[in-house]
């Protein structure tokens, strides 16, 4: 694709949008005009400082929840897998018996119809596009089971405090809460920190928003429990176990491709190693599903869009040169499109899932930190 062709993509945006963008890649460039806006960085600091003071000394109340909480999230702007760490920690607590709930801000839905329980026919404009994602990966894991009673619910608010009732009034059995990020949603309690690092990104140049994409000062890790999201040849995998054996890591492994549509009427040719493709995403850190299809040996078109980014059919309709490549958190926002625009119907578009593969130290601490709690 001509530069030119990758502009008039882009163009479709808002200027906000674009914004947006162009600054994450100042971040991921460490542009020296970023160090104008260290004054800015300080006051952020300053004031997050005084927030946790604030709740610290009980100046500002927390809401203990009747059942313990786990917080997964990241000190960083962008995408860490913190999305697949909780998918996976879900999965692996249901196995072992734990009846377990999510909550989630739901960003990108409609706040006026929260707090509500995310299914799988949940819409993604109402729930948020993450949420719906991991209904349908939730359900999954419900079908897999023989033992179908342990559901795992799942609540979205942005104030936790409303999204843990009504999460628990539909399933009072709930013997731990995983929440999606809130790890600066200090008005809930937490009984537990996990914080994702992505070691490809690192810690930029280590400031506080706006400068870098610190959300919050590099000591806010002391006493958390830090999963290292790791960057792994496709060569190790078979014996990865992690770079140091004392270190809590886990890496994203892709999973088959699958079409987003399928039409009964048309044959599908898998893709094939060395094909142009459309990567289209969506996602907190574009740059890593890039380089995973890369990984995989096809040769990519990079189209980034910002995180959560609301799809429209004008985003796709152009791009019928090459099969389109999405992420799965981008698929379950498109795939609605296709009710009202049966052009979509005839792109190839196809859709490229992870999971996250975790060190048998991530498991064990786990079950180490639950034990006191709910065992």
């Amino acid at each position: 694709m001509s530069p030119a062709r990758n502009q008039s993509s882009l163009n479709t945006l808002s200027w906000l949008k674009r914004f947006e963008l162009a600054w994450l890649n100042a971040w991921q460039r460490q542009a020296w005009w970023l160090w104008f806006f260290l004054p800015l960085s300080w006051l952020y600091g300053g004031v997050i400082r005084l927030r946790r003071w604030l709740y610290a000394v009980g100046l500002k109340q927390t809401y203990r929840a009747p059942v313990p909480v786990l917080v997964v999230g990241n000190i960083t702007v962008g995408g860490s897998g913190k999305t697949p760490l909780i998918t996976e920690l879900v999965r692996y607590l249901s196995e072992q018996g734990i009846c377990v709930g999510v909550i989630s801000r739901g960003y990108g839905g409609d706040t006026n119809l929260m707090p509500t329980m995310v299914t799988t026919s949940s819409h993604p404009n109402v729930v948020g596009d993450e949420p719906a994602m991991l209904a349908r990966q939730f359900n999954q894991f419900a079908q897999a089971r023989l033992n179908r009673d342990n559901n795992i619910a799942l609540c979205v608010c942005p104030d936790r405090k409303l999204a843990i009732d009504c999460l628990l009034s539909h399933q009072p059995q709930t013997q731990l809460i995983i929440t999606d990020d809130g790890l600066q949603h200090y008005r809930l309690h937490r009984d537990l920190e996990w914080v994702v690092i992505d070691s490809e990104r690192g810690f930029g140049n280590r400031q506080l928003l706006p400068t870098g994409f610190l959300r919050e000062p590099l000591s806010r890790l002391d006493g958390v429990t830090v999963v290292e999201h790791q960057v792994v040849q496709k060569n190790s995998l078979p014996d990865w176990q992690g770079s140091e054996e004392n270190t809590l890591c886990m890496h994203l492994e892709p999973q088959a491709l699958y079409p987003l549509y399928r039409n009964p009427e048309a044959e599908i040719t898998p893709l094939q190693s060395g094909q142009t493709v459309f990567a289209v995403s969506g996602i907190g850190y574009p740059k890593r599903f890039f380089n995973t299809l890369s990984t995989l040996g096809f040769v990519v078109i990079e189209l980034p869009m910002p995180d959560h980014h609301v799809f429209t059919a004008d985003d796709l309709l152009s791009l019928t040169e090459h099969p389109i490549v999405v992420t799965e958190k981008d698929a379950i926002k498109i795939y609605p499109l296709m009710d009202s625009t049966e052009a979509l119907k005839a792109l190839e578009i196809w859709v490229l899932p992870v999971r996250a593969v975790l060190s048998q130290k991530v498991y064990d601490k786990l079950d180490s930190e639950l034990n006191c709690l709910i065992y």
